[in-house]
């Protein structure tokens, strides 16, 4: 959709993390005018695009709203669970703040599904709005969510890297790999992306436009009628009309390509394969340990095997998340393609931000499902009223021979009531 401030291209995902959209010059309008993109996208595929955005958006929002209540719900547990006593450890420590991460964008998405797609001001296209307060939560949102969701890209990296050179070097790999440095590497993460979107802060804006909108209303025989109204409405757009506007517009589109995409999509998947490559390895000696007689060596190498198979799939759903974004993204910075994000990219941005939002939420559900410590510590502090008794209850208790003999039972009895 192109809202007449600068020609400046909206949609939801990538946009929303990055509102300084693609612009595009006049030379490029005229190309883009053709409806579709030579040797990249047909006439009929960018139609079957826009239609499917159409449809999907008018369900995405309430889609959105029961993935990030249930997200919410899930990142919340995942804090908890990993902050006990018994769950401190250097992977435990980065997959808490994975949560906090995932969490915190959740919370962000919430209200903005509410508020841009549910409740969606009627007669507007979507991201104007009446209210400022609106567009300063959609400012807000864009640039907290880009920095969010940028952490817990590079935090899934650095735990990816973490077991990887803990495989690799099992002797060493405490001490490479120890509780002090993966709460540095937090802290370096956390900073870095901060001010690394520092350039995106600043070039997000919002502007004022007069618009005649179509309102029905009721006239006195209660016959419903369209009346044209002159609205002041606030739209998202970039900083503009300086050497130096366009200087920061630049390095944010560079930073988020680069940095926030295509390095990040590029290392997770070459970590997936080297940890599938190590996890085989592992595998097979394993099986080498266990036809040599040695159990309880086998059976320690089982344990750290599963530990790696959970992080495997975690990374691996984040790779399968990022990785279309990051191909979508380098497609889209080529020359060649400049009409891309108008009639390919914007039209899957919602489906995109769906798979993103089930990513985050996703996580809970691998730690109940493949680790027994997390199962164990999240039934003991969330179902305590099935693992013990209420006081003034009584439960059942078996009554052995000896007891009966020692006079606190009939021989003939089997079990018998006592308090607790």
């Amino acid at each position: 959709m192109d809202y007449g401030t600068g020609n400046i291209t909206l949609t939801t995902m990538d946009t929303l993390l990055n509102i300084s959209a693609t612009e595009v010059t006049s030379d490029q309008q005229q190309e883009c005018k053709l409806g579709y993109i030579p040797g990249v996208a047909s006439q009929a595929t960018v139609d079957r695009l826009k239609h499917f955005a159409i449809e999907y958006a008018v369900i995405h929002g309430y889609i959105s709203a029961i993935v990030c209540t249930f997200g919410i719900m899930a990142n919340i547990a995942n804090i908890i669970v990993l902050t006990r006593k018994n769950m401190i450890s250097s992977t435990n420590t980065i997959l808490m703040w994975l949560a906090v991460a995932d969490l915190f964008t959740m919370m962000s998405y919430l209200p903005f599904a509410f508020c841009f797609y549910i409740f969606r001001e009627p007669n507007l296209d979507r991201f104007l709005t009446r209210s400022f307060a609106r567009i300063a939560f959609l400012l807000f949102h864009a640039s907290f969510s880009m920095v969010c969701h940028t952490v817990a890209i590079w935090l899934t990296i650095a735990l990816a890297i973490f077991r990887y050179i803990y495989i690799c070097m099992p002797t060493k790999g405490a001490m490479y790999c120890s509780l002090r440095r993966a709460k540095q590497t937090i802290l370096v993460v956390y900073v870095l992306t901060v001010i690394l979107c520092v350039p995106n802060y600043i070039s997000n804006r919002y502007y004022t436009q007069t618009a005649v909108v179509n309102s029905s209303r009721l006239d006195n025989s209660t016959n419903q009628t369209n009346v044209l109204v002159i609205e002041t409405v606030y739209l998202p757009g970039s900083m503009e009309g300086s050497d130096m506007a366009v200087a920061i517009f630049t390095l944010n589109s560079w930073i988020q390509a680069i940095l926030f995409k295509l390095i990040p999509c590029a290392m997770l998947t070459t970590l997936t394969i080297l940890l599938i490559h190590a996890m085989h390895k592992a595998y097979r000696k394993r099986m080498r340990l266990k036809s040599q007689g040695r159990k309880a060596e086998s059976e320690k190498h089982g344990e750290h095997n599963r530990t790696t198979g959970m992080l495997l799939a975690v990374v691996v759903l984040f790779t399968l998340t990022e990785l279309p974004q990051g191909i979508l993204t380098l497609m889209n910075i080529f020359k060649q393609h400049q009409c891309f994000r108008q009639h390919v990219y914007d039209s899957l941005g919602d489906l995109v931000d769906t798979m993103a939002l089930l990513n985050n939420s996703i996580n809970f559900v691998l730690y109940c499902s493949m680790s027994k410590q997390f199962r164990d510590t999240f039934m003991g502090i969330f179902c305590n009223c099935f693992t013990k008794n209420p006081q003034g209850f009584l439960k059942m208790t078996p009554v052995t021979a000896a007891t009966a003999a020692n006079g606190h039972g009939g021989g003939r009895e089997s079990k018998r009531l006592s308090p607790v």
